[in-house]
């Protein structure tokens, strides 16, 4: 019984940062329809923004309060409504998750641009002083910083319960999350209804983030983000429904966490693996088994047919005469940038051109499950991982060539991406986010930290042998480029024909509707599985060849973070297009490399960049760099035409719906989805 106490008791206030962290997730979810990712990053900010004031500006602590939480968190909720959450149909929930992604992603790299670079020590404590020890509970002496989680979590619970129940104001919050538009009938200000929650929520992640930064000797933005994913896991099991069970099972999460470290052993592999994993494990058993998360992705907006659909894309509205000057161009960029690879390109700057077409193939992954087979994975960096690691150590132990090493690796992540997509089978939308998220930080805290397999932080460093009779480590780079362009063009011809297949059309059917395609024959357990494990394959095979250029395998190459970074890029860049995903990886590169030249405050901008063109995913969901492609693609049409039209160009309008799809850098377009009549045809 002591040894339960002594460990039990310190995790309530471990608990109750959760249950603070839960809470807000189930507020912005309950009365504003979305999953809002980016809690922990707007957490952070308060805290960062609170600790500069204190300690850089010299302003008191109340002040500094009142700016950073009581006025600066809920203005920057309202800008998130206003700008971008607003702007998204509640029936989007992909939308949702991009924009929540792209935000979580970018703010803690955009402060220390606007800030400058600098290590934050010693937060200040907000309420009672965390060095005074005001009593003790069994033994364990309570100090201010737990008092101060603890009283906080009850009163601030104890608020938004009687807000949410027994006020108008709450009942209409609840009602804007079906339809706004309903509200707006029923003579509400919904708009209005909206921007309360937001600036509510917002508040409380203002108030969480400063309240909990004195638990951590540095603040960073990771710390926030952990406790972020493991509230995600208390708020599943509320069923992102109830806050008083959100608290509840916040706080069981930090005892349990916490009681498990008294009880099992330090020496062995459940301490180091498995009990970092429980916040992960417990999110996915809730996934599968709690009921109301299965319905996560479902529309359940009774005016959603009013939507508009996607704009067509740029490969499908070009003339002939276009579609012959986009071939022409791209050959020859093609031809151009291989001569200069194989003659006058320096090093460092083949090295990153190298490092492209590695992440483009990579990429790729992405733009089957997402672009092609309409799910959103947030996994595919750990899979590329997967990949690298089972090929590195086949060739470092066995001495198995590269290429035998990456097929089998690419074979091992397919088979990880097929057990997560039966996990997964019944979920979609932010259920299957949710669940693909939790495979990543499972991984990460589980899989890859063991040194027998990756080697721990340091990573494993790759054997020349195995890669004989060729030497692909050479300081030109030449043969490890002809590598990649061929992998790559592989895996390019790969893509192209799955999606002009028979599967890709079935997809395509999947994508406009479940229940028709089900009652047209389609086999949608089947199709899932194979997109998955297509995937996975194809990020497999870009993780070995990163590795490969790297010449080490490392887990901070494959983490959840870059996981996350992955989507941003490939949808800024166009998630449904073969060139969008080899821009992507291009221009990633690119972009980083000339960030070295200007100060270090600024090298981070890569990732805002691409988090900046994500934001536009729901005006957007073709790209921003796609839209931009076919509003050219219009513009030079109408010139070419000699002043014709816009609306006399095949493709319409740059308004105009459509749902043709680009098969990449050759500009051909894939064949419309399936009708009732092209199924039958098909399997007969």
């Amino acid at each position: 019984m002591e040894r339960f106490l002594d460990f039990g008791i310190p995790g309530i206030p471990y608990g109750c940062a959760y249950a603070l962290f839960a809470v807000g997730l189930v507020l912005t979810y309950q009365t504003t329809g979305v999953f809002n990712f980016a809690f922990g990053a707007q957490a952070f900010a308060s805290a960062f923004v609170f600790i500069v004031l204190v300690q850089n500006a010299g302003l008191p602590i109340w002040l500094s309060f009142v700016i950073a939480v009581v006025i600066g968190a809920p203005l920057l909720g309202l800008i998130f409504d206003r700008f971008l959450f607003r702007r998204i149909p509640n029936t989007n929930t992909t939308a949702k998750v991009v924009t929540g992604i792209a935000l979580l992603v970018a703010i803690p790299t955009l402060l220390p641009v606007i800030f400058g670079n600098q290590t934050l020590y010693n937060p200040p404590t907000l309420f009672f002083n965390q060095s005074i020890v005001y009593f003790t509970l069994a033994g364990y002496p309570v100090n201010g910083h737990d008092l101060s989680v603890v009283v906080v979590t009850a009163v601030v619970l104890s608020a938004l319960l009687v807000v949410m129940r027994f006020t108008s104001l709450g009942v209409r919050m609840r009602a804007a999350v079906e339809s706004r538009r309903l509200v707006e009938l029923d003579g509400g200000n919904a708009g209005r209804v909206v921007s309360i929650a937001w600036a509510m929520s917002s508040l409380l992640a203002g108030l969480a983030g400063v309240l909990l930064a004195p638990a951590y000797p540095e603040l960073q933005a990771q710390n926030f983000i952990t406790l972020m994913v493991a509230a995600i896991a208390a708020a599943a099991c509320a069923s992102l429904r109830s806050l008083p069970r959100a608290v509840v099972f916040g706080i069981l999460l930090g005892v349990v966490s916490l009681l498990l470290q008294g009880y099992i052993p330090t020496q062995t592999i459940f301490y180091s693996s498995a009990l970092p994993s429980i916040p992960f494990i417990v999110l996915v058993l809730a996934l599968l088994f709690v009921p109301g998360l299965r319905d996560l992705g479902v529309n359940k907006d009774p005016m959603s047919s009013v939507d508009t659909p996607m704009p067509p894309l740029a490969a499908a509205i070009r003339s002939p005469q276009m579609n012959r000057i986009m071939r022409t161009l791209w050959l020859t960029i093609l031809a151009f940038f291989v001569i200069s690879m194989l003659t006058w390109i320096p090093a460092n700057w083949e090295n990153v051109f190298n490092s492209g077409l590695a992440f483009s193939t990579l990429f790729l992954s992405i733009t089957m499950i997402t672009g092609m087979g309409g799910q959103l994975s947030l996994a595919q960096g750990t899979l590329a991982g997967v990949g690298a690691f089972v090929a590195v150590q086949l060739g470092n132990h066995l001495g198995v060539n590269m290429v035998v090493g990456m097929l089998i690796g690419a074979g091992a992540a397919a088979t990880i991406a097929i057990v997560l997509a039966l996990l997964s089978l019944r979920l979609k939308g932010l259920g299957l986010a949710l669940m693909t998220l939790a495979a990543a930080l499972f991984f990460d805290s589980s899989v890859f930290p063991v040194h027998g397999f990756t080697g721990g932080q340091s990573g494993v460093n790759l054997q020349q042998s195995w890669s004989a009779p060729f030497n692909f480590y050479e300081t030109s780079g030449h043969q490890f480029f002809i590598l990649a362009m061929v992998v790559l063009t592989l895996v390019v011809f790969m893509v192209v024909l799955v999606r002009r297949g028979t599967v890709g059309r079935y997809l395509g059917a999947i994508r406009g509707s479940e229940t028709a395609s089900a009652g047209l024959g389609i086999n949608l357990t089947w199709q899932r599985l194979l997109v998955f494990a297509l995937s996975g394959g194809v990020a497999g095979v870009g993780g070995t060849l990163l590795v490969i250029n790297t010449q080490n395998a490392n887990p901070n190459q494959f983490n959840y973070q870059l996981s996350l970074v992955f989507v941003v890029i490939v949808i800024t860049t166009g998630v449904t297009t073969v060139e969008g995903a080899i821009q992507g990886g291009i221009g990633f590169v690119v972009i980083q490399q000339l960030l070295t030249y200007v100060p270090s405050r600024f090298q981070g901008l890569t990732v805002v960049l691409f988090a900046a063109g994500a934001l536009t995913y729901a005006r957007h969901p073709e790209g921003i760099v796609e839209f931009a492609k076919r509003k050219s693609t219009l513009l030079l049409q109408h010139h070419l035409s000699g002043g014709a039209r816009l609306e006399d160009q095949p493709g319409g309008t740059p308004g105009s719906g459509g749902s043709a799809q680009a098969e990449g850098p050759s500009g051909s377009v894939a064949r419309p989805p399936l009708s009732q009549s092209t199924l039958g045809a098909e399997r007969g």
